[in-house]
């Protein structure tokens, strides 16, 4: 794994703030200014394209930076959840006793988990809990984060990975969450996979190998 250096990482950052900011501009030109349809159309093209920019940056960023070192998976889930709590979430939390301790970059991994969980509480209503279960599954250590939203329907369950994706204009967030932690676990060797049935909720799992 090639591990990027602050400088590299610290253009990422300063690139990815450029197509943010075509775009944030352009919403508030169409906003501002009622732009009829045929105005619209080169502005469209431009957030197109920032978009792909995006896309690329996010990835680049999330492949280059993962640090490994040992980390106590009971502890990052919990101090995840912990953080939900304190921002006003209903998260409970269960973690299975004799996980396997886990060779992970801590704040790529807790930035993945904590994407999902914010997610989770935004498709959940207010009254209802947010689940977040650690366990051992063969060769895998599986962090699940299970909510009781409306659910992704089948033929949307791969899209929502695509960077921009939302699937409802209705919830505030800009499609990148899930995006990145699929990056993010897919650099640490993991997968993330959804388990939904639409009008019933959603089980997001990384799973990572134990060794």
């Amino acid at each position: 794994m090639t591990h990027a250096d602050p400088e590299r990482l610290a253009i990422l950052v300063h690139e990815v703030r450029s197509p943010v900011a075509a775009l944030a501009a352009i919403a508030e030109v169409c906003v501002n200014e009622r732009l009829e349809t045929p105005a619209r159309r080169p502005l469209i093209e431009l957030a197109v394209a920032a978009c792909r920019g995006i896309e690329r940056l996010v990835t680049d960023a999330a492949l280059a930076s993962v640090r490994r070192e040992k980390v106590d998976i009971r502890r990052l889930v919990e101090e995840a959840a912990a953080a939900a709590v304190l921002g006003g979430g209903n998260v409970r939390v269960q973690v299975d006793d004799g996980l396997p301790t886990l060779h992970v970059d801590p704040l790529r991994l807790r930035q993945a988990l904590d994407n999902l969980v914010s997610n989770a509480l935004v498709h959940a209503e207010s009254a209802v809990v947010v689940a977040v279960h650690a366990r051992r599954a063969g060769a895998e250590v599986l962090l699940s984060v299970v909510d009781q939203g409306p659910g992704v329907p089948l033929d949307e369950q791969q899209r929502i990975f695509e960077p921009g994706v939302r699937l409802s204009s209705e919830r505030s967030g800009s499609g990148l969450g899930l995006a990145v932690a699929r990056a993010v676990v897919e650099a640490h060797g993991g997968k993330l996979i959804v388990e939904s049935v639409a009008g019933k909720g959603a089980t997001f799992t990384i799973a990572l190998p134990a060794s």
